[in-house]
């Protein structure tokens, strides 16, 4: 910490701080590898979770674009410095991790790597996950640089953390588990009522407008109109029900996944192209994320079924510590002067809403003719 005790307290507080700020296990990895790489000014670094047949049931960068990691391939197997962070439990640091005779090399689009620190992460006994840093930002002359015995203790003191951290974060998603499976069970049987309720009664509306057909047609259109209501009504209670669970996709993949994949479905399915982009994004709070793909979802549901556009462009950006997506196509746009009319229509109010309720904004730049632009910026956690 060559900066001095003062400021290396510092970075290290900032470093904890924030991984306590995150509560799910995916914010946890990505939190604990950005604040290590910062922490120890390296560039590159990486945290591998075990899964039980050999391999990593989750692996996080930092210092890897995203087009060189999906470039690198599948997830690293246990084998040579990985295998030795997980399964000999002790601290390597190594001037060169190609000389030392446990390397088996790399794919060819992975970053040329030399000197290399690694710690694993223990809860007790038991390891759960391995810390690695490599290339240490050199600032001698000579280029003579590598990590310091200091910085090996600097990342065994995040690791401690690390490890509570990450800990903590599994209980709450296994708590949250149970909650969502209660929570699940309970809104199957308030769906299974309703719509129980409401079929019944469209049966019932229904043949009466089949017998009053041919005797008393107008009584039947009144049967037909009540149809119409009670359907409505239905789609709005089951909506409004799955709207509110929280996508599996997320939990499982991440936004900047999840909005990738669902562009390239999207792009396939309609005769628009619809692209997607990202920089930079790291980890934000869930609920932020939650909000910026419904925004997302909301805002290609009315380029793609209302505006007649050739184009849909999706970005997702870094700005300050939050993000900032847009929603982008050259279709028929509206006029913001009836934004109030057209609002209910495209959905923009429930897209307020939600950017509000996670303290961000949404602004929606539109005019007949030159396409619709609506973008989400969240501050971040």
């Amino acid at each position: 910490m060559s900066q001095g005790p003062r400021s290396g307290l510092a970075a290290v507080s900032s470093a904890l701080l924030a991984m306590s700020r995150h509560l799910e296990v995916r914010d946890v990895l990505k939190t604990i590898v950005a604040s290590a790489r910062e922490l120890l000014d390296a560039r590159y670094a990486a945290l591998g979770v075990p899964d039980d047949h050999g391999g990593f049931a989750q692996f996080v960068v930092d210092g890897v674009s995203e087009e060189q990691w999906r470039a690198i391939g599948p997830l690293p197997r246990q084998h040579g410095i990985l295998a030795a962070m997980l399964h000999e439990a002790r601290p390597e640091r190594l001037a060169d991790v190609r000389k030392d005779p446990r390397f088996e090399g790399w794919p060819a689009a992975h970053p040329d790597l030399s000197d290399f620190l690694g710690l694993p992460i223990r809860d007790g006994d038991e390891i759960i996950g391995a810390l690695f840093l490599a290339n240490k930002n050199c600032t001698k002359p000579d280029g003579d640089c590598g990590f310091t015995e200091e910085d090996e203790d600097l990342l065994a003191l995040l690791a401690q953390h690390a490890a509570i951290a990450l800990t903590n974060a599994r209980l709450y998603e296994r708590s949250r588990e149970l909650t969502i499976a209660e929570e699940r069970s309970r809104l199957a049987h308030e769906l299974h009522d309703a719509v129980a309720q409401k079929l019944f009664s469209l049966r019932l509306t229904a043949q009466a407008a089949a017998a009053l057909v041919d005797r008393d047609p107008a009584r039947a259109k009144g049967e037909l109109q009540q149809v119409a209501a009670l359907a409505a009504e239905a789609a709005d209670e089951l909506r409004a029900a799955v709207v509110e669970l929280r996508p599996a996709a997320l939990d499982e993949d991440g936004l900047v996944a999840t909005l990738r994949n669902q562009a390239q479905v999207l792009d396939r399915a309609h005769h628009a192209r619809v692209t997607f982009a990202s920089q930079g994004v790291r980890a934000l709070p869930a609920a932020q994320e939650e909000a910026l793909l419904r925004v997302a979802q909301e805002a290609l549901h009315n380029a793609l079924r209302h505006s007649g556009a050739e184009h849909v462009d999706i970005t997702l950006d870094r700005r300050d510590g939050g993000a900032v997506l847009r929603v982008t196509d050259d279709g028929s746009g509206f006029d913001p002067r009836t934004v109030r009319r057209a609002g209910r229509h495209l959905g923009l109010v429930s897209m307020r809403d939600r950017a509000s309720g996670v303290g961000g904004g949404l602004s929606v730049e539109s005019a007949p003719g030159k396409g619709t632009t609506v973008e989400m910026e969240v501050p971040g956690g």
